[in-house]
């Protein structure tokens, strides 16, 4: 649901911002809706971001609950147990599900595709020729070039970048957020175990998932790492430092936070989908489960 709605949307702009770092959002924008019309805004939707997101998401869920609950129950605060969990589940969904999907995703946005139109013309190696008409394969041709050239790990390229954006993702939205459930209960003067209104979780999830921007450098070197544009000085074996000092000498520290508007929101999205949308499943389905 997340990334059908305006999950995808958010992630294409945040993808194109940090892939091409001297646009502004609204020349990603236009730029984007010149690749596809209102579709390009969710290119890679089908099958990347359901598979990520149907698998990731479940991943998440099930090892945050389990580690945050087994920390409450040993003493541990919610805030912490809250930051704990989103750590322990990022890791768990990048490795195991989101290696993959992120690739492909990031190369249905950056790869060479038709204007509304218009074909594609590969420019001509002979000044002042035309451009060579080509066809853009599928994402499956795609998928399936990039495993024979280079086997599972480039098909999983930037897969320990993805990992350490989840980790510090979830572990800083989960955290943040929880601790925000804690100071709205404080300022209401209520119980540290008192629910809270549907209204106020969804405003400490949004509060958790700005928060947990902090770490989007990450996310730009990890955009890098994955895209299928041709860049002259780019790292031939991109890791996350080289790919770090390749944006820094390039575009400076303002190139570490291109995208941060469009990822902001995504994460406030993405927090409220699977902090408080989780939790009221949680507390429909346990009752059933503990009468098992």
């Amino acid at each position: 649901m997340s990334s059908t709605t305006f999950g995808q949307p958010l992630e294409v702009l945040k993808t194109h911002c940090a892939a091409n770092r001297s646009d502004s959002l609204t020349t990603a924008i236009s730029k984007t809706y010149a690749r596809g019309g209102y579709r390009g805004f969710w290119q890679g939707l089908i099958p990347w971001a359901w598979i990520e997101s149907s698998t990731s998401g479940g991943v998440l869920l099930f090892t945050s609950s389990f580690v945050e609950t087994q920390a409450v129950n040993h003493g541990v605060s919610k805030g912490t147990a809250g930051l704990m969990g989103g750590i322990l589940g990022g890791a768990a969904q990048a490795y195991l599900s989101m290696g993959v999907c992120t690739t492909m995703k990031t190369a249905e946005v950056t790869r060479l595709k038709a204007t509304s139109g218009q074909g594609v013309l590969m420019p001509s190696s002979v000044p002042g020729m035309p451009g060579i008409p080509y066809r853009v394969p599928s994402t499956w041709e795609v998928f399936m070039d990039t495993y024979r050239e280079g086997g599972i790990r480039a098909i999983n390229k930037g897969v320990n970048a993805v990992a350490l954006r989840q980790m510090t993702n979830w572990g800083s939205r989960m955290g943040f957020a929880r601790a925000s459930e804690g100071l709205i209960r404080e300022a209401r003067g209520m119980s540290k175990d008192a629910k809270l209104s549907t209204g106020d979780k969804v405003v400490a999830s949004a509060i958790g998932g700005a928060l947990g921007c902090w770490n989007h450098p990450i996310e730009v070197i990890r955009v890098e790492m994955q895209s299928l544009q041709k860049a002259k000085n780019r790292p031939a074996k991109p890791t996350i430092l080289n790919t770090f000092q390749y944006i820094y000498k390039e575009n400076g520290a303002k190139g570490l936070f291109r995208g941060i508007t469009p990822r902001i929101l995504l994460g406030v999205w993405r927090t409220i989908c699977l902090v408080t949308l989780a939790d009221m499943v949680k507390d429909l389905v346990q009752p059933k489960v503990s009468s098992l």
